[in-house]
């Protein structure tokens, strides 16, 4: 084994929630034995990418960031990582590509193993590599090196069962396993102790939760519990997976937060179905019916995709029905892009052109604009506590952010508080981005 003592780790993370938590997972299991993290990829032994498979072209991006970090170091010995959903999804391309250079390669499943992945690239020339997919790894033993800060993910499953022909995750995180709520729950004691005033709970289909008799209603009820933690939002859910009992218990949890992620993902029976999302347009407007008659002034948020394979611009204008009649605070729109292994790339051929897609996409981004600045106006002169922020780098000085318990974002004037605060803002102004304020007077 090499000494390890002073080798220097630099990561990057592209993709999801869930990614975020498992780089802070990484860096739990590489600090235990020995490394450190730095932020300047030029100084670092050992750069990892921790990689999305959903998003389009990540790979084109990942292995055109490998070779900008190589120019960048002149020459500089460094030993490269590839971590994450692309490193399952192209484990033979990454294996067998010469030009990279990777040294070692982890599947989601496989970060306890690093340590030894690593000590072994030192030893050998050999691309080392541990790609097993687990029925039962749920990391629920490891706590994780959080990123300061006001709010913290925590996963509370991995993996998922539902197979929808666009979608590689059942093939990149294996099947759906969950952590018992007691370890979920000590983690969220930990983060509570840490000064941590909001948790996220994470699955790939994390309201289908389960553990021995206990359901995603009884985890939050059990979350909810923990002192120190003032809300409690979680992501991404299925609309499957909402039943009644669910749903009151967001409506009567004060920390739960008053907002749901209903990603329709299309509002075409055919397509639904072709997407083997296993609910039709009428049932899931049954669910909005339903869900915002049982938590009143609800903000509902989706994922929509437009040019699925075969789908018509008949068909496309189901999805724009639906987007009209649900009006959905925001949504989060992609165009269909094939992803190796899942079914959707064996079975239908992708055929919707992709000026077509680009057309659609902008028409239902134009759409959805009008709706949220309409949705966002509606809120001027109402009062929202809010829970501050840390901005965003690029912000301007003379600004502090926060969300209310509808996760809209926030805008102030800077005055003193700061992140973790929660301060009672009235609302003034609205666009399509954001709600502005100012500090209501008691």
């Amino acid at each position: 084994m090499i000494n390890i003592k002073n080798r220097k780790v630099f990561i990057e993370t592209y993709g999801c929630q869930m990614n975020e938590y498992d780089t802070e997972l990484v860096k739990a299991i590489l600090s235990k034995e020995g490394y450190s993290f730095v932020q300047d990829e030029l100084a670092a032994d050992i750069v990892m990418l921790n990689t999305c498979a959903i998003r389009e072209h990540a790979h084109r991006k990942v292995y055109g960031r490998i070779h900008e970090i190589k120019h960048n170091r002149n020459g500089a010995p460094v030993k490269f990582g590839l971590l994450g959903c692309m490193a399952t999804n192209l484990r033979s391309e990454l294996l067998e590509t010469q030009n990279l250079k990777i040294d070692f390669i982890a599947g989601p499943d496989s970060y306890k193993r690093l340590p030894d992945l690593i000590a072994q690239c030192y030893e050998t020339e050999a691309k080392h590599y541990d790609l097993t997919l687990s029925e039962y790894e749920t990391y629920s033993d490891i706590y994780p090196q959080h990123k300061k800060g006001v709010n913290a993910w925590l996963a509370v499953s991995r993996g998922c069962n539902n197979f929808c022909t666009f979608c590689v995750v059942p093939y990149t995180r294996g099947r759906e396993r969950s952590r018992s709520p007691e370890n979920v729950v000590e983690e969220v004691q930990r983060l509570a102790a840490e000064g941590f005033k909001q948790v996220t709970l994470l699955g790939q289909n994390v309201n289908s939760y389960r553990h021995e008799e206990a359901d995603f209603a009884h985890l939050l009820e059990k979350v909810s519990e923990v002192k120190g933690i003032e809300r409690i939002r979680f992501t991404s859910p299925h609309p499957k997976d909402f039943p009644r009992h669910l749903l009151k218990v967001i409506a009567t949890n004060p920390k739960v937060c008053k907002q749901v992620h209903l990603p329709l993902q299309a509002g075409n029976n055919r397509i639904l179905e072709l997407m083997n999302r296993s609910y039709t347009k009428e049932e899931f407007l049954d669910l909005v019916a339903e869900t915002r008659s049982t938590i009143p002034g609800v903000a509902l948020s989706t994922d929509i995709i437009v040019g699925f394979c075969s789908e018509t611009n008949a068909e496309f204008e189901d999805t724009i029905d639906v987007l009209q009649r649900v009006e959905f605070d925001w949504a989060f729109t992609f165009k269909y892009s094939e992803r190796k292994q899942t079914m959707a790339s064996r079975k239908f051929p992708d055929d919707v052109s992709d000026e077509t897609k680009k057309e659609r996409i902008m028409r239902l981004t134009e759409i959805q604009k009008e709706i949220t600045l309409k949705k966002n106006q509606a809120h001027i002169g109402e009062t929202y506590e809010v829970l501050m922020e840390e901005g965003a780098p690029t912000n301007p000085p003379d600004i502090s952010v926060g969300r209310a318990d509808n996760n809209k974002l926030i805008i102030i004037p800077k005055n003193g508080h700061v992140p973790g605060d929660f301060v009672d803002i009235r609302i003034t102004g609205a666009t399509p981005h954001a709600l502005k304020g100012t500090p209501a007077r008691s």
